[in-house]
């Protein structure tokens, strides 16, 4: 892997694949600690509830060197979610960025804003540079394409800051619309303030993937889910 190549293309596009990182072995092993059902569409807080996929994930060199290659010695995870989109799904989801962050207590501050709480999870908009700090990790644990609600993004959409989807959003003032076709056992590499989107899934197959996300910014109202990397 050429870290240099990596990187360029990580930090000028805000999204990078890299294919077989998990063998199908280690695939099954995932799927079997979370112990799922075809029905269970997302996990949140999911290295609390399933603590061994960390140890997992990292105990798999090719996993390791993808880490190492863009995230420091300072970085944690900051939140952990298993997300599926179950065999021809009927919903999809318009562009937009990841722009919430879960917070452990909720304070008052200007830079701190839109709080919710579902089901006494708090979250919260932090600061733009927290944002920029984090990197996503979505470990893909089925093949994912055109017919499943495979990834949309719209490349070096990142740079554009805060961006606003209203009556007003022109998906033609961007790049070219790319879709992240990624086979199980993959990992897509993202910034969190990159334009995505998913159409609804045609597939007879589910599209199963293990987001994780790290940063290295403290926070005033703590993370949620903070955990050292293993």
């Amino acid at each position: 892997m050429f870290v240099t190549e990596l990187h360029n293309e990580f930090n000028d596009k805000g999204y990078f694949i890299s294919e077989n990182i998990f063998s199908k072995t280690e695939v099954n092993e995932l799927k079997n600690c979370l112990k799922v059902n075809s029905g269970t569409y997302a996990i949140r807080q999911l290295l609390e509830k399933r603590p061994e996929i960390s140890t997992l994930l990292f105990r798999n060199a090719k996993f390791k060197e993808l880490y190492d290659s863009v995230c420091g010695s300072d970085y944690f995870i900051s939140k952990a979610i298993y997300f599926n989109k179950p065999a021809k799904s009927n919903w999809f989801v318009s562009y937009h960025q990841d722009l919430s962050i879960s917070a452990k207590k909720r304070i008052v501050s200007e830079e701190y804003t839109q709080w919710t709480n579902k089901q006494g999870q708090l979250g919260v908009i932090p600061p733009i540079d927290v944002l920029e700090s984090t990197i996503t990790f979505r470990l893909h644990l089925d093949d994912t394409n055109d017919d499943n609600g495979a990834l949309k993004v719209l490349p070096k959409s990142h740079t554009k800051g805060l961006v606003r989807i209203d009556e007003d959003f022109d998906q033609d003032n961007y790049e070219k619309e790319f879709v992240c076709k990624v086979k199980s056992g993959g990992v897509m590499l993202m910034k969190p303030l990159l334009l995505h989107a998913s159409d609804k899934s045609i597939s007879d197959k589910d599209r199963a993937v293990i987001h994780i996300e790290f940063c290295n910014k403290e926070i005033p109202p703590q993370w949620l889910e903070k955990k050292q990397v293993v």
